[in-house]
């Protein structure tokens, strides 16, 4: 890990929900016997597409812009990003009143570039590839001179996103188990922070698509195996992790799971079926997960992580094209 890399301690997320509480919402946890008969566990959705921004990131967003000092409030925030920490970026300097500038790929969804508009952000445009996306990002920091929120590498993203599941554990009691999706593996590691001192026995799982599964990889691998453009309809989960998201999923998670593209898309039909929720296909992929792998979960009771509901209703993935 290199040395400006700061691991967030569980004082710091507990500084965070402080800090965040007037920007956020304290979102439900649903339940639906259907799923509960299904996969023979206990379902407990935590529904983060209900979020201020209709994402979990609007807290890791929302904890680093109210955390920044004075002076640093002229010059903004800039970030880079797919969609939904764009947008979550844009929504917490909105309500900061600051610039935010965010470069993201020409193939992002359209309802996330028209969100990051319509909360004041300013759009650069990149090629859907990692090395593009920094190579702009780049250039958009030295001409503007705008503090760097990264979408997930950043102590003060994470502490944020362990306010989540901090909210899960007061809503239901003794969780064996809670899964989330992962990608840079931001919320995944806000869980093991949390988790690991608040509920030390609940085990924490990642869920990811078979098309982009470098963090499964990487976990069997034992160091970060990075894919630099990936293709999948879960667009929140096409990112590597980075040295801080690996540190928590390498000493917290007990296993990462993958699922094919169908499989994503028929827990996404199942959900807005049987539970009338609208959520985006990286939100589907934990329920993809345990349907998959039913013999983990069932008799447990398991926390899963509905990340977002930032879903472009003209490209849904079952439609034809």
């Amino acid at each position: 890990m290199s040395e400006h890399m700061i691991i967030p301690t569980i004082e710091d997320m507990f500084a965070a929900h402080e800090r965040i509480k007037p920007h956020i919402h304290n979102t439900p946890v649903l339940t639906s016997s259907y799923f509960n008969e299904l996969t023979g566990a206990e379902l407990f959705f935590k529904c983060e597409n209900f979020q201020k921004a209709g994402v979990f990131k609007a807290r890791g967003a929302s904890n680093a812009v109210f955390s920044l000092s004075d002076d640093m409030l002229e010059k903004g925030v800039a970030t880079h990003s797919s969609g939904n920490h764009a947008l979550s970026l844009s929504y917490a300097a909105g309500r900061r009143g600051i610039p935010c500038s965010v470069v993201m790929p020409r193939t992002a969804p359209q309802a996330k570039k028209d969100a990051v508009k319509g909360y004041g952000g300013t759009i650069i445009e990149c090629e859907p590839s990692t090395s593009s996306r920094e190579a702009v990002f780049a250039e958009v920091v030295a001409e503007s001179g705008a503090e760097f929120v990264h979408p997930y590498n950043d102590h003060r993203v994470i502490a944020g996103q362990g306010t989540c599941s901090r909210e899960l554990i007061g809503q239901v009691e003794n969780l064996d188990a809670v899964i989330a999706p992962i990608g840079g593996g931001g919320m995944v590691s806000g869980t093991c922070l949390t988790l690991s001192n608040l509920a030390p026995s609940t085990k924490i799982y990642a869920a990811e698509p078979e098309q982009a599964d470098d963090a499964m990889r990487s976990l069997k691998a034992g160091h970060i195996i990075a894919d630099d453009a990936p293709d999948t309809i879960a667009d929140g989960l096409k990112v590597p992790l980075k040295d801080l998201t690996w540190h928590f999923v390498s000493n917290h998670v007990t296993d990462i799971l993958t699922v094919s593209e169908q499989e994503i898309i028929d827990a996404m039909k199942l959900i807005w079926k049987r539970m009338k929720i609208v959520m985006e296909p990286s939100s589907a992929v934990p329920l993809a997960s345990i349907i998959k792998n039913r013999n983990t979960f069932a008799g447990k009771r398991v926390g899963v992580i509905i990340t977002g509901g930032n879903v472009d209703l003209d490209l849904l993935p079952w439609l034809k094209k």
